[in-house]
Formats: C-alpha cells, structure tokens, sequence
C-alpha cells in the first residue's frame, strides 16, 4: 500500500513538494527528450493527478521548459542547483514527478518501460552489470 504522503525535493533543498493520494503510474521512459532532461539511459517518472501533487517550499526556484513542438512533454528544474524537478503535463491534467527527486519510498514500484526503440546502441540492463554496496573495488 503506498505511503499517505511522500516528499522530494532538489539536491540544494531550496525547492520542496510533497506528494498523496494515488500514486498514479511509474514507469521508465527510453526516448530521447527524456534521456536529454536526465542525463541517464533513462527517467523513471512518476504521473500522477495534479490535485495529489503540492509545492511545500522554493516553487519560485522552479524553471519549467514547455518545448514548442512538442504535445506533451516539458521539463522543470531548480535554477540554483539545476536538479530535475516535477512538471505538469502541457495537458495540465497529469503532474510527471522525477523518482530520483523523491525522498521516500512512494509504496509503488515501476511497471513497465516505454520507448524502448529509442534506446542507445550503449544502452546495458542495470541488472546484468556487477553490483557493489558502496563504489567499485579499487583496481590499482
């Protein structure tokens, strides 16, 4: 069962939200805007209703770039830290909240990946490389 409120935030703390209710979709988008916005083979995005979604700090911080060609997709970030932050859709029914913003657990785990087409040539499955509890064993 997911968590009644969860909250997140930007890696400088000047902007702060929370998020209950419905936690929606979660899932991890391969296309390209999206691998841009993030920097990563990858987002993991949750979508949620706008009403379960509330700004608790520094929403003034908030920069949010509405491409024009495009129907759905923005981006937002903090101008100080330039963190990814939660957008609302150009719909302005759905509010896309970047998992790695969040600062607990939303009780709900991805379900799917789309856009799988538009992976990179690089692109590896996170569960097929080694895995270590803190950084890799030094080499030298």
């Amino acid at each position: 069962m997911p968590n009644d409120t969860v909250t997140g935030g930007c890696f400088c703390k000047k902007v702060s939200y929370e998020i209950s209710g419905n936690m929606g979709v979660f899932q991890y988008c391969h296309c390209s805007r999206c691998r841009k916005v993030t920097g990563s083979a990858h987002a993991a995005n949750l979508f949620l209703a706008p009403d379960d979604f509330n700004w608790t700090g520094g929403e003034g911080s908030v920069v949010q770039y509405d491409p024009p060609e495009t129907k759905y997709f923005a981006t937002a970030f903090c101008k100080i830290c330039g963190s990814s932050l939660p957008w609302l859709s150009k719909s302005g029914r759905v509010m896309i909240v970047p998992a790695g913003t969040l600062d607990g657990d939303p009780g709900i785990r991805p379900g799917q990946n789309i856009f799988c087409a538009s992976r990179p040539a690089w692109y590896t499955p996170a569960s097929s490389l080694p895995e270590y509890d803190e950084g890799p064993p030094d080499r030298r």
